[in-house]
């Protein structure tokens, strides 16, 4: 089946590309490029029909954001994050997915989802306080996600932990100005969020290890195979799918800027077989990253419409996938910029653009290998990771 979402970016990437400049310069997202990327329907595409989604299949929706990456990192980032959120949305309460996109189904929403708040409960739900980091098109957005602990008589978290991710309207939070000053990924507008007591109704609290594990979806009655899907295979999707198309930008911008390029030596590029055998090289294995995330989905994606539980050491092994496929791309897109002589650092030359952005895909914390890697050699030889392992997966 024809990505439409897919023909209609690629139809608006001239338009992308030369609003980067601005986006850059205004540390968010142009007014211009957010419209675009409204019109294109990307961050529909896992939004339920019921509410003028498309309910793609992932693949789709991680193919649409590498190529909106391609074009620009940061555009790519915001469709990769935000694109995700009405997948979530789809399995909340129905209360809340109405407040949401009951009047505009074109609504958007932002997180993060790390613990940066203490909810406090009371009668009917929680009140919420905390100052959260890295809310990627938060400028945009007219609801949020956001990750919290449950707070105790106290006020500390409680022990043992609980966390949840809770969702707030645009007036219940604030976005910390000037908060988003960066060396990549600066078009992204990634700000603060502050919130100050605000009450947040029972209906609009998820368990986040409900939500980690799948059982969420179930207390609502989803059937529908994409609403299925682990949050630790689909959250992480859009932010490696968007560092990998963000490589694949270093690689194209690269190749444009070497091919008439005549090296220090005085050698044109086409004639040094090095440099050729370098590029050659980095493109195999973008392409390779390119083809695990995807391979990768289409895995759990079928399993999980066959009737399959997907185990814990089978999303530790998603996940070691996911975050290796973005290493692997990153560092080849390494290669490219590193054969690319002086100018390629110039301001002026969208391939140093690109190369940070990559670079500042890989602090994202979805991204950390460490424990991700550690939980799926430990589930692999059959023993249960302990706690703290299986954050995130």
């Amino acid at each position: 089946m024809s990505n439409q979402v897919l023909d209609k970016i690629v139809a608006i990437a001239d338009q992308i590309s030369a609003q980067a400049d601005e986006s850059e310069s205004l540390g968010r997202l142009s007014d211009d490029t957010a419209k675009g990327l409204k019109h294109s329907g990307v961050m529909r595409m896992l939004a339920r029909r019921k509410y003028d989604g498309f309910e793609s299949h992932p693949r789709e929706f991680a193919e649409t954001v590498m190529k909106t990456g391609s074009i620009y990192g940061s555009a790519g980032w915001v469709c990769g994050i935000v694109g995700v959120h009405p997948w979530q949305l789809a399995f909340a309460d129905p209360r809340v997915q109405e407040e949401v996109l009951g009047t505009d189904t074109d609504t958007w929403q932002a997180s993060p989802y790390m613990p940066g708040g203490i909810a406090m409960p009371v009668d009917g739900g929680y009140v919420l306080s905390g100052r959260w980091q890295f809310s990627s098109g938060t400028d945009h957005c007219d609801w949020i996600f956001l990750g919290a602990m449950i707070g105790g008589a106290d006020g500390a978290p409680l022990m043992p932990p609980r966390a949840l991710h809770v969702i707030l309207p645009r007036a219940d939070y604030d976005i910390v100005p000037d908060s988003w000053d960066v060396v990549g990924l600066r078009g992204t507008g990634s700000k603060d969020i502050i919130v100050t007591e605000k009450f947040i109704p029972g209906y609009r609290a998820m368990d986040a290890a409900a939500v980690t594990d799948g059982t969420a979806a179930q207390e609502y009655g989803v059937t529908e195979t994409l609403y299925k899907m682990p949050w630790s295979t689909m959250f992480p999707l859009g932010i490696t799918s968007a560092t990998i198309g963000i490589a694949e930008g270093v690689l194209a911008a690269g190749m444009a800027y070497q091919r008439e390029r005549v090296g220090a030596a005085g050698t044109r590029i086409k004639d040094d077989p090095y440099t050729l055998y370098a590029l050659g090289e980095a493109a195999a294995e973008i392409d390779a990253a390119r083809q695990q995330i995807l391979s990768n989905v289409d895995r759990i994606f079928d399993q999980v419409d066959a009737g399959s539980e997907i185990s814990f050491a089978q999303r530790a092994e998603a996940r070691r996938n996911q975050t290796r496929a973005a290493w692997r791309a990153v560092r080849a897109a390494d290669e490219v910029f590193d054969r690319s002589g002086g100018n390629a650092l110039r301001m002026s030359n969208p391939l140093q653009r690109f190369w940070r952005d990559a670079h500042a895909g890989l602090h994202h914390a979805i991204h950390v290998t460490s424990t991700v890697y550690h939980a799926a050699g430990l589930s692999s030889l059959g023993i249960d990771p302990p706690g703290p392992l299986r954050v995130m997966i």
